[in-house]
């Protein structure tokens, strides 16, 4: 039985969800920082599948005794075409803060009235097994593009990202609200299903 999950990202805010979410797998999880692996992956996929699936198999080369996870997660914004999608993270340079960004898409929605403001975040969650196997499942949390900059709990695009339902944005829910209804918990949650499984 395998001892360790890495996942494979160096977003401290990131491990803290999958943490939460993951715990009862009983397994420690380790960032690929934590794991000491030190590799930069070109993410050069079409889908947030693929680019999942590349950064899994990259690194489970380099850890093949562990089950390495990763994903790969943006923002799809209908009215711009699905914009920023996989390019979320790169959306107007990989350098610039969610400040920035968040602001430029209320910039580019500005006028576009709340019907035509649906929007998603998109996660795909990859694992590959120390047999060679791999795994892709998708999670999706809808909502629309809020009007301004609210909530200071998430990170990312969470702060323009509205939930109707919820009456606030995803950064103004607290940790545990938004583990349960967020992309990447949905796709974690199907994730551990199927590694429960698979006996790990």
């Amino acid at each position: 039985m395998e001892k360790r999950i890495i996942f494979a990202t160096g977003n401290e805010h990131k491990m803290v969800e999958i943490r939460m979410i993951l715990a009862d797998l009983g397994l420690p999880i380790l960032s690929m920082k934590e794991a000491g692996i030190d590799v930069d992956v070109v993410e050069d996929g079409t889908t947030f599948e693929e680019n999942a699936l590349i950064k899994a198999t990259t690194i489970a080369k380099l850890a093949p005794d562990d089950v390495v996870l990763a994903d790969d997660s943006g923002l799809e914004i209908d009215y711009l075409n699905k914009e920023p999608g996989i390019y979320s993270a790169r959306y107007a340079g990989v350098d610039t803060s969610y400040d920035i960004k968040n602001q430029m898409l209320l910039d580019r929605l500005d006028g576009v009235p709340d019907d035509k403001r649906t929007a998603r975040f998109v996660c795909a969650i990859a694992a590959a097994f120390p047999d060679g196997s791999t795994e892709v499942v998708r999670g999706t949390m809808e909502g629309m593009i809020g009007h301004g900059i609210a909530g200071a709990n998430g990170f990312g695009y969470d702060p323009i990202f509205f939930l109707p339902e919820y009456g606030c944005t995803s950064a103004e829910l607290s940790p545990e609200q938004k583990n349960e209804v967020s992309h990447r918990g949905v796709g974690l949650r199907m994730m551990r299903k199927i590694m429960e499984e698979r006996g790990r």
